[in-house]
């Protein structure tokens, strides 16, 4: 299970967008993240850690998607619960081989 998140989304929303906007002019560029970090009460680095993703998610930078990092966990667990299913079988089967080679009474 995932941490709770510690900023509400309609605020991470608003201080990527914020900063998306600020590095986007050169006059204001330097030191954005840093500045509108402090007004919003947000550490610039995870301000910077969600304008990277934000700039990924847009196709404006390469890595991967939210999205694809979702659908990625999703097929994880999915896998590991199939591998868990496969290695009861086995076992199962194994079991029940042994009792069939057991001389009758």
């Amino acid at each position: 299970m995932a941490a709770p998140r510690k900023y509400p989304d309609e605020l991470r929303e608003r201080a990527t967008r914020m900063a998306v906007d600020a590095r986007r002019d050169p006059a204001t560029r330097t030191g954005a993240l840093k500045r509108i970090g402090e007004q919003l009460g947000i550490n610039p680095e995870t301000l910077r850690n969600w304008v990277i993703q934000a700039e990924i998610d847009q196709g404006h930078r390469p890595g991967t998607t939210t999205d694809d990092a979702t659908r990625l966990a999703e097929l994880e667990r999915e896998v590991r619960e199939l591998r868990r299913a496969n290695a009861i079988l086995k076992s199962a089967s194994a079991f029940f081989a042994a009792e069939l080679d057991r001389p009758s009474r």
